[in-house]
């Protein structure tokens, strides 16, 4: 009785040693969402840093104000009880093109006038910044987006014919709210990529950049399908490459915060209104 005793007191010795770790971090690593719940239907492994674990490195790529924008931690958005994280970043792609013009509605070409067709999407983007744990509307933050017609062209690539078109590009400066408004058709596919809307927010001291942050959204596969059954999508066929079997999509953040499918937590709101579609998203940064 006295050996089994003896074991019994080691074995709740042992027990109690490796549960205080985890009482005290109180599990918030599996807890914490990010601003947008990520997909069901893909096991998510995040890589932000427990108490007591080394710290994961950058990108060696990423400039100063881009790593800023990607620091770990987690806060409550003012409005609502939702526990937030930092919302990881993607590459940015070979389309970027700076200088485009300030304009809500981006669905025209302003070298020629001519209107991009396709089923419009109204785009709602909201821009916080993490505060003592609250997530409060960043002002002022200029927000570009970009990404192909109906066709699965760009506007401003030679190799797509379009140098010195700027359809479907644009950019927004963030109001009290922090928000900023798009008007633009649902987008189109091209070989080898998901559907996707690239988008890049910065904010800066004078002629400074203090801060970037660059990702791609996504709508569900289901969605993209929907639409593309419709024309003038339907003549360019249905969407090749579904979520899953994009390698952006399913790669790592660009930041470090996600291992493995960063595209989960980049997935847009995506609802129907009458002939219109609405995109809503909310990106939460790190402001220093």
């Amino acid at each position: 009785m006295k050996k089994m005793s003896k074991q019994l007191l080691a074995f709740f010795a042992t027990v109690i040693i490796f549960s205080v770790p985890l009482a005290e971090n109180n599990m918030d690593f599996f807890l914490n969402s990010f601003a947008q719940a990520p997909s069901s239907s893909a096991n998510q492994t995040l890589s932000a840093r427990l108490p007591g674990s080394p710290q994961l490195d950058f990108r060696p790529d990423l400039s100063a104000s881009q790593k800023n924008a990607s620091v770990d931690g987690t806060c409550t958005l003012v409005s609502t009880s939702t526990k937030l994280h930092r919302t990881p970043q993607q590459t940015e792609g070979p389309y970027f093109v700076d200088g485009m013009p300030n304009r809500s509605d981006i669905r025209s070409d302003t070298s020629n006038g001519l209107l991009q067709q396709g089923i419009p999407l109204s785009l709602v983007i909201r821009v916080y910044d993490v505060d003592n744990g609250s997530c409060l509307p960043i002002k002022g933050a200029k927000v570009d987006i970009w990404h192909a017609n109906s066709g699965g062209v760009y506007s401003a690539v030679n190799d797509m014919g379009t140098n010195g078109k700027n359809f479907l590009r644009g950019y927004q400066v963030t109001d009290n709210n922090g928000t900023v408004r798009f008007t633009t058709i649902y987008p189109g596919w091209y070989p080898g990529r998901a559907i996707h809307i690239h988008d890049k927010i910065r904010t800066f001291n004078g002629s400074v950049n203090t801060l970037e942050w660059t990702a791609q959204l996504y709508s569900n596969n289901t969605m993209n399908e929907q639409i593309h059954e419709q024309t003038p999508y339907s003549s360019h066929g249905p969407p090749q490459t579904l979520n899953e079997e994009d390698m952006i999509y399913t790669g790592a953040s660009t930041d470090g915060l996600v291992r493995t499918n960063s595209g989960n937590w980049l997935v847009m709101n995506v609802t129907k209104d009458g002939s219109t579609y609405l995109g809503t998203f909310n990106i939460v940064l790190d402001v220093q």
